[in-house]
């Protein structure tokens, strides 16, 4: 006996999309994400290292850096593939999230402080050295962060517009330059100065600048190589 089955178009249609979603395979997902977590990742980190200033000698002459020049030049180059691969909007919004979440560290370091301690707990002024809310400093920092790292946004996408998509390496020092610079200065001068002399304060910017800047050119085959990469798993054609 055989039976036959009958299906109307409706029914038809709903099994052939049913079985295109099964074999059509995904596209790749945008890693815009990863690249963001990241940024504001090693912005939070930076922020913590600089409560320490770090001394060292070369020869006759003695430099002075903050700890958050270890992670800090790297929100520079993260800053540069989001400005180069994503745009000025994106990595604007990138930028203010992490100055959002910074502010909202500052407020959950100073109310942890605040907090009365356990009998059992001795770190309490440790604590309060290394994550204590300083005003002067995370306003010095939040106001550095934000105005230099829109600017080497802005001119990184600027210079493309105007001049093309061709030497990436110059889009990527001229924006570090500027960003930096500006950065430094206005850290530097609005954290430190009336707490440290004028002498230590220019050591401090200018060790920090060229340091900052060394590291961009020294990572350049780097970044070079993962916006390639980036473009490549965006599908951007230049």
């Amino acid at each position: 006996m055989s039976v036959s089955v009958s299906m109307s178009g409706k029914e038809n249609n709903i099994i052939k999309s049913t079985d295109k979603k099964q074999t059509t395979l995904p596209a790749a997902r945008s890693i815009f994400d990863i690249v963001a977590v990241f940024f504001v990742s090693f912005y939070l980190l930076s922020n913590i290292g600089a409560t320490k200033l770090i001394g060292f000698d070369v020869f006759t002459h003695h430099f002075v850096a903050d700890g958050g020049a270890i992670l800090f030049p790297l929100t520079y180059i993260l800053g540069d593939i989001l400005s180069e691969v994503y745009g000025f909007s994106k990595a604007k919004r990138v930028i203010l999230l992490g100055f959002t979440v910074q502010i909202i560290a500052s407020i959950t370091f100073y109310l942890v402080a605040l907090a009365p301690s356990d009998a059992d707990y001795e770190n309490q002024e440790a604590f309060e050295a290394v994550l204590g809310f300083v005003p002067r400093i995370v306003f010095a920092s939040i106001v550095g962060y934000v105005i230099g790292q829109l600017l080497n946004s802005y001119v990184m996408v600027w210079i493309k517009e105007r001049f093309g998509t061709k030497h990436l390496w110059v889009r990527l020092i001229t924006s570090s330059i500027v960003g930096e610079i500006v950065d430094t200065l206005i850290f530097c001068f609005i954290a430190w100065i009336g707490a440290a002399s004028v002498g230590t304060i220019f050591n401090l910017a200018i060790t920090g600048f060229i340091y900052k800047i060394m590291v961009e050119i020294v990572f350049l085959p780097v970044t070079y190589f993962v916006i390639k990469r980036v473009k490549k798993r965006e599908g951007i054609k230049e």
